[in-house]
């Protein structure tokens, strides 16, 4: 029943919002309120998964260790990402940037946004996820274009082509993996569980050619190289909370279909292929993330960039397999939680300084104390540098790889030190250079500074302390996806 409630508490939220007449204080209420119970929800699915093994509603709806893992991103970013949305879009109805209808339907958006990212990760249905994926496309696209200007429409438009080929291919490689349960003689209602079932019987050469399609289609949703051309322009020119929830969250979910897909294949028998593929991609994310990080001039897109390292950092961990296979899970919630706070900090810089060129920003630990600090320690923490947990899983997943792919580590090893000087560069210009017309000092509001500090907060707590359920749910996961 928790999973019905989690559903229906984002949409009756939409819903809501979309009847609110000229009462924004209604408009917050209704965002924090449907946060807060999504999150309950979501700890309440969480403690049935860890003591039950999964949580499940028919045969519809369900959780287990894997997708308990990525539920546990999308519902502490959605959450953080809720409230901050009540700040950043109050100083810009201040500013008079934006009005009530268009914070009306920003609203609207977000809510069905994270409701098709939360079925996504709950149906029991390959087809039904990628229903729910292709409908995070459609409700993105409208907040990428949030504020009617050309680069935005541009950026949403590219969004809106690129992914949607995307996963039409992506939906061509399910076809090729659902042909199994024909040949097993399945005719009821097409699960996970019964497509891993029936994948023994699949042609390996068809599963792994249907694997690749998968990669490529839902790859480009993680943002993975070479298909990762719409996610900086995306990333950067959407409102910041949704940014963060974009780089946090959805990356997160696309990744999961990737992984649940790789079983099916691994099954098959396409395990080494899968691993391979995997390894490749991910190193050219890393390529070009790093050196195009070393000579960005603009912050969000710095991010998003480091996004699509990250994303590569997870695939090479998967690929790798073994131990990597765990860090690369874990790694995926620590970056969620970094990342947020990130987006969050630029968020408060674009309100102060009113632009994105990082040549522009000077000074923040004198003007904007707080969110200078959460910039400088986010900045530690997605760079690896210990003793955050970052660090920890970029070594286990170096670690797993010096047996058999000692180049390539050495080859990552390389490019996370040009990622660290590109931000280092950056960073501390931002950071302690000073302006040349000094800005008034001071935070916004308090729903700017809180949800990034909880979500640091908590990324620091499980760097040094991982709770029991995710542990668990990260090793049962790993131990599934190794095979």
């Amino acid at each position: 029943m928790t999973l019905l409630i989690l559903l229906a508490t984002p949409l009756a939220a939409a819903l809501a919002s979309l009847a609110a007449r000229k009462k924004l204080v209604m408009l917050e209420i209704t965002a924090a309120l449907a946060a807060l119970v999504e999150f309950g929800c979501v700890m309440g699915i969480i403690a049935t998964t860890f003591s039950s093994g999964s949580d499940r509603y028919g045969s519809f709806l369900a959780v287990d260790s894997l997708s308990a893992v990525i539920l546990i991103t999308v519902a502490l970013v959605g959450l953080g990402a809720s409230f901050y949305s009540i700040g950043y879009l109050r100083e810009e109805v201040r500013k008079q940037i934006i009005g009530f209808k268009r914070v009306r339907q920003y609203y609207v958006l977000l809510h069905l946004f994270l409701m098709a990212m939360f079925f996504a990760i709950l149906t029991s249905s390959p087809i039904g996820m990628w229903i729910a994926i292709e409908a995070t496309t459609l409700s993105t696209a409208f907040l990428i274009s949030f504020y009617n200007k050309p680069s935005s429409m541009e950026a949403a438009w590219k969004y809106l082509i690129i992914n949607s080929i995307g996963l039409l291919l992506g939906f061509f490689g399910t076809l090729l993996f659902l042909a199994s349960t024909a040949n097993a003689g399945v005719d009821q209602f097409i699960s996970w569980g019964a497509l891993t079932g029936s994948a023994a019987t699949m042609n390996p050469m068809l599963a792994k050619i249907a694997f690749i399609f998968v990669l490529i289609g839902y790859g480009t949703k993680v943002g993975l190289a070479p298909m990762h051309t719409w996610l900086p322009d995306a990333h950067s020119k959407a409102p910041s909370p949704i940014s963060a929830l974009l780089s946090g969250s959805l990356l997160n979910v696309a990744m999961l279909a990737v992984l649940k897909f790789k079983i099916v294949a691994d099954t098959a028998g396409a395990s080494a292929f899968s691993q391979d593929l995997m390894i490749y991609f991910g190193v050219g994310s890393l390529v070009i993330a790093a050196f195009i990080i070393l000579g960005q001039k603009n912050y969000k897109r710095l991010f998003a960039y480091s996004s699509i390292e990250h994303m590569g950092i997870v695939a090479i961990g998967v690929g790798f397999g073994g131990l990597g296979t765990f860090a690369a899970l874990l790694h995926m919630v620590y970056h969620s939680l970094v990342k947020s706070a990130l987006f969050f900090s630029a968020g408060n810089i674009f309100l102060k300084y009113s632009s994105t060129k990082i040549a522009k920003v000077r000074g923040i630990l004198t003007t904007l104390p707080v969110t200078g600090v959460i910039l400088l320690v986010g900045f530690l923490a997605i760079t690896g540098m210990p003793p955050f947990g970052i660090f920890i899983t970029e070594i286990y997943i170096l670690s797993a790889g010096v047996a058999g792919h000692l180049p390539i580590v050495l080859a990552v090893l390389l490019l996370l030190v040009l990622v660290f000087a590109g931000f280092l560069r950056h960073i501390v210009a931002m950071a302690f250079d000073r302006q040349s017309e000094p800005l008034p000092a001071g935070e916004t509001s308090f729903f700017t500074i809180a949800p990034a500090i909880l979500l640091l907060a908590v990324f620091i707590a499980a760097g040094f302390y991982l709770p029991a359920p995710l542990e668990r749910f990260v090793t049962v996961a790993s131990s599934l996806i190794n095979g």
